[in-house]
């Protein structure tokens, strides 16, 4: 009898399901910090939240951190438990601060990211 669905534990799978996950979340978060670095960057004045009262400045160079570079070493696997907190805090902090006040679907999609990052963080990169 031929079985077309295992649950067995299959380590090339889970890594290409890793591997699926890091070019995924990584390549749409860019989506996200690739705007605040050309803003960043831009010479406008910078007008950016500040939740943590450490000025526009410093809070948008942080996101772009996160959002950007971080995002790059995700994709690549590079440091990827590392990269991954500075995501989960950005986007703690846009869920549960920025849009503290907003309905869920405002903090939905941060959430989401917060969720997959944590994944990463626990799992590593995989191959």
């Amino acid at each position: 009898m031929k079985t077309t669905y295992s649950t067995n534990l299959n380590l090339s799978q889970i890594d290409l399901g890793l591997l699926i996950l890091r070019l995924g979340a990584g390549g749409l978060m860019l989506t996200h910090g690739t705007p605040k670095l050309i803003t960043l960057f831009g010479g406008e004045e910078i007008v950016f939240a500040d939740p943590m009262g450490i000025g526009m400045g410093v809070t948008l160079a942080l996101t772009v951190f996160a959002e950007f570079i971080c995002s790059i070493l995700i994709i690549l696997g590079l440091g990827t438990r590392i990269a991954a907190v500075p995501l989960m805090i950005t986007m703690f902090t846009a869920a549960f601060v920025i849009h503290a006040a907003d309905p869920f679907q405002r903090k939905e999609m941060a959430i989401i990211y917060l969720l997959t990052f944590t994944v990463l963080l626990i799992t590593g990169a995989g191959k």
